[in-house]
């Protein structure tokens, strides 16, 4: 059966959001054992898993402004290159700064991937049309991080390098397919800026008051709880592969299997929970749930005391967090009387900047004891309940908080 050509966009573009997603996840069950071989530590583990979080943040929105002017194409391919140069040093790497800039790397130039691919299906589909596209592209996305994980621990347990190689290989099968399949979508890509690439009329003045808005307004309150959120369950994110080495002895196998549960949970939990959770009993009353919750399973992931323990404890905590996040950011846009767009803005900026402080954090934090990351990210989600707690106080007057 001949695809059409809109299908057939659609299949590379998705293909390529799998090699770069399953490429991130192959990774991660072998970074603990590949930093321990190189002489780092838990810092160079905050340190890897935060550089993901600072390059998206500071790169995605450019690589996107780069794409209206030059054409989707072109950065796309860029993108995928420069991911799968940054995975085969990656695996070539033998000392630690060199993982470290490589990683970063990688960052900066995957951050191109996601905003190109959905600018682009923006561009070549209708209205219609434009949702189910989005949504294959997520759907994609979220194959790549549930099976990522499990293949990297598998093939790790051969090589600590093979997980690099066979990411940088996929890498170079999207590269080509992009090349050949892949029309450019945007008209005046070889001709002067588009009319999405025109910087918009309106002043920085009205942008920096929207912002104020912002964060002086109703949304305020939520945004920081957002913050706490996202600094506290990035502490069980950025170390979780090498507590499980550390603590258990476990191999790439083992761990990669046990952040395919997670991924797997997280993803039913969203698809399954979030909309009946918050429906039955409200988004505040989830966040504050959610927070207690969750400090209480990082102290009951201190307890596991084998693989079996450690499955359960695992899912737990993770199904404590599942609706945390839909839950806030529903709060976050029912409290934005103007500038859902900024407030949206706003709390994806939030969430990336807990999760460069987080991983940071509990990197140092594991050099002195493998328990703390888990300690003080219970801490913070304590800190974080007691918030919310105060924040079911909250009235608006005249579209400002008073407690």
């Amino acid at each position: 059966m001949r695809l059409s050509a809109d299908r057939r966009t659609l299949i590379v573009l998705s293909f390529a959001l799998v090699v770069v997603t399953l490429g991130y996840g192959i990774v991660i069950p072998v970074f603990p054992f590949v930093i321990e071989r190189l002489g780092g530590s838990g810092r160079d583990m905050g340190i890897l898993v935060a550089l993901a979080a600072l390059t998206e943040l500071l790169f995605a929105p450019i690589w996107g402004s780069i794409s209206d002017r030059v054409g989707r194409k072109r950065i796309l391919m860029v993108g995928i290159a420069g991911y799968g140069l940054s995975l085969l040093g990656m695996g070539l790497a033998r000392r630690m700064w060199v993982l470290i800039a490589t990683r970063a790397l990688s960052g900066v130039l995957t951050a191109a991937t996601m905003p190109t691919a959905m600018a682009y299906v923006g561009d070549s589909t209708s209205d219609e049309e434009r949702g189910g596209g989005i949504g294959s592209l997520g759907a994609a996305s979220g194959l790549g991080i549930i099976l990522g994980p499990g293949v990297g621990g598998w093939l790790g347990g051969t090589s600590l390098s093979l997980p690099f190689f066979a990411g940088a290989a996929l890498a170079l099968v999207a590269l080509g397919l992009i090349l050949v399949l892949l029309p450019e979508s945007l008209p005046k890509a070889n001709g002067a800026p588009s009319a999405a690439a025109k910087p918009a009329a309106k002043p920085k003045r009205r942008a920096l008051s929207n912002l104020r808005r912002v964060f002086t307004g109703l949304a305020g309150f939520p945004l920081l709880l957002l913050f706490v959120a996202s600094l506290g369950l990035a502490n069980f994110e950025a170390v979780f592969s090498f507590y499980a080495a550390v603590k258990f002895g476990y191999g790439p196998e083992r761990v990669g299997t046990i952040l395919v549960v997670i991924g797997v949970v997280t993803t039913v939990g969203k698809g399954l929970l979030t909309g009946p959770v918050t429906k039955r009993w409200g988004d505040s009353v989830v966040v504050t749930g959610s927070m207690i919750a969750g400090a209480v399973c990082y102290l009951v992931l201190l307890a596991a005391y084998d693989y079996v323990t450690v499955l359960l404890a695992t899912g737990l905590f993770i199904l404590s967090k599942t609706v945390l996040r839909p839950a806030l950011l529903s709060l976050i846009s029912k409290r934005s009387s103007r500038g859902l767009g900024a407030s949206m803005g706003v709390g994806n900026t939030v969430v990336s900047l807990g999760r460069v402080i987080g991983p940071i954090w509990a990197g140092f934090a594991f050099d002195l004891d493998p328990r703390y990351p888990y300690l003080s990210g219970a801490v913070v989600l304590f800190v974080g309940f007691v918030l919310s707690l105060l924040g079911a106080s909250v009235r608006p007057t005249r579209g400002r908080l008073r407690i």
